[in-house]
């Protein structure tokens, strides 16, 4: 248990989206330093969607012209259509993370419209960020469930999978949007993805809404992922789905990975740091993290 596991933080984008409080523009510049501070490498750092369906990202331009630009550390941007992704480019994002839905229910009101349709959107528009060098990664939002469909056939996650490898995503995020999963189906899944693209690098998206995401992490990299998103304090949620409540915490994660032996790079005291930072002064109101709240492992003397 000592290979290394990539955190993906994703506060300053999925984390501050639904949050009732709209952080300004300097101030999640201040969120992104502290959190490359506490040793973080990859983020979500900007949503290039319509700023009057997410208010909270209305500055991502203004932010991507912000943030500090140091070796090693990478910045994704969000985008759901081809507006976006050429946003995302114009913004000189290191990444761009196209989103594709498992279902139907939610891909109307989310992206207005259906699991295919976002594989073929995403089959014209991959070419704008391989033009540019710049590497395009694939969400599949929904994966394990649907707020207004329910369930979510496995075969659909693993079509759109390999839809998004053929089309040149270098990686494939699950994401628990809801937070519905459970250990047992995030293996089944994992394997049903794996086989339809056997070669691609994947990655998890927990949300921690019923309590089970550590759990789902745990199964998750007992399944050989080796690539986990994360949100310091727990924040976040989705503007789209009924109580999509926040991601699973990063020093919840960074805590219970250290203790089995698994390297993050991430400093668990700084990010404890941050969480506490959000808490009194970055949102000012209560944050979910539990490690936040008790501190790491008790230190001898």
């Amino acid at each position: 248990m000592s290979r290394p596991i990539e955190i993906v933080e994703v506060g300053p984008r999925d984390g501050l989206q639904n949050d009732p409080v709209l952080m300004p523009t300097e101030v999640k510049v201040e969120f992104v330093e502290r959190l490359i501070a506490a040793g973080v490498k990859r983020m979500e750092a900007a949503s290039f969607v319509h700023p009057k369906l997410v208010p909270a990202m209305a500055d991502s331009d203004a932010v991507m012209a912000a943030v500090p630009r140091r070796d090693g550390v990478k910045y994704i941007g969000l985008a759901l259509n081809e507006r976006g992704m050429r946003r995302a480019l114009d913004a000189k994002c290191d990444e761009v993370n196209f989103v594709m839905v498992a279902s139907d229910g939610f891909g109307q009101r989310n992206q207005n419209a259906s699991p295919e349709e976002t594989a073929d959107l995403f089959d014209r528009i991959a070419v704008l960020a391989h033009d540019d060098g710049v590497p395009v990664s694939v969400t599949i939002s929904v994966a394990f469930g649907d707020p207004f469909d329910g369930e979510v056939p496995i075969d659909r996650v693993a079509m759109l999978a390999g839809r998004a490898a053929k089309a040149g995503a270098i990686e494939i995020a699950l994401g628990d949007t809801i937070g519905v999963a459970n250990p047992w189906d995030v293996r089944e899944r994992i394997a049903a993805v794996r086989a339809a693209a056997p070669d691609t690098t994947l990655r998890m998206h927990f949300h921690n809404t019923r309590n089970t995401a550590l759990a789902n992490v745990y199964a998750a990299v007992e399944s050989g992922i080796d690539v986990i998103d994360a949100s310091c304090g727990g924040i976040g949620g989705c503007p789209f789905a009924p109580k999509a409540t926040g991601n699973v915490a990063t020093e919840d994660v960074v805590y219970m990975l250290h203790r089995a032996g698994f390297e993050t790079g991430i400093d668990l005291d700084g990010m404890i740091e941050t969480a506490k930072w959000l808490e009194t002064e970055g949102l000012k109101h209560p944050i979910q993290s539990m490690v936040a709240k008790a501190g790491g492992f008790p230190k001898t003397g």
